[in-house]
């Protein structure tokens, strides 16, 4: 009977601690495979600077959970402190939006092996980096088969191959704008206006900010792109 009330007992706590919710807006829940001690930090970028909103410490168990509180979906980055430099290879940015996210990854291969789920907006963003990326490789080639052509002293590859790369330029820029415009119900549009081609001619910036939901203009980064706009606009003049 004792044995039996015992495990009703643990039964009963253990639901309750399952039930138990967080009282902030946002919940990470991540994994670094292979890191048994070390110090991660969730940041923000304010004022060019990275600013930290929360430090793990990792002593024995690779798995943590952070929790705070998010006004808005914004960019942030989880950043491992190896004891060297502050480098790309350190940070991971993910796009963090209310709810529970999950952030996976390697010790060995930080950036490169990371899975992120919980965010449409990451989810999102994902598929436009897969897109950029194409872009970028297709401008690396043309660098290499540039510099080998000035070397050579042929002058007019040279000059067909900066052609291409302005095309190349032109497309990237297009591609950024379709996808704000098609994706102006999330903050992920503003974002990579800003990000990307905040130096583009005025009146496609005015289409991705016409073209925002209500929301998404409140939200940090619409807010952003508002004021990015009126400014460009004074000084344009």
């Amino acid at each position: 009977m004792q044995k039996s009330f015992l495990a009703i007992l643990s039964i009963l706590i253990l639901v309750s601690c399952s039930d138990k919710k967080s009282d902030k807006n946002f919940v990470l829940n991540g994994n670094i495979k292979g890191l048994k001690s070390g110090t991660l930090y969730i940041q923000r970028i304010k004022d060019t600077v990275f600013v930290p909103i929360d430090t793990i410490k990792i002593d024995g168990d690779s798995h943590f959970v952070s929790e705070f509180n998010l006004e808005s979906p914004e960019m942030l980055y989880l950043f491992l402190d190896r004891g060297v430099t502050n480098s790309l290879d350190n940070n991971i940015p993910f796009f963090a939006e209310k709810g529970t996210m999950t952030l996976e990854s390697t010790l060995d291969f930080f950036t490169a092996d990371v899975k992120i789920s919980g965010s449409k907006n990451q989810q999102l963003y994902d598929d436009y980096r897969k897109v950029m990326a194409r872009y970028v490789n297709q401008d690396m080639d043309l660098i290499e088969k540039k510099f080998k052509a000035f070397k050579d002293g042929k002058l007019e590859e040279v000059s067909k191959m900066e052609e291409e790369q302005k095309n190349i330029l032109k497309r990237k820029y297009l591609y950024t704008t379709n996808f704000a415009v098609n994706n102006a119900d999330f903050e992920v549009a503003p974002y990579v206006a800003l990000a990307d081609i905040y130096d583009i001619n005025l009146k496609y910036l005015d289409t991705i900010q016409k073209s925002m939901s209500p929301k998404v203009a409140k939200s940090l980064y619409g807010k952003k792109l508002n004021e990015f706009i009126a400014e460009r606009k004074k000084t344009d003049k």
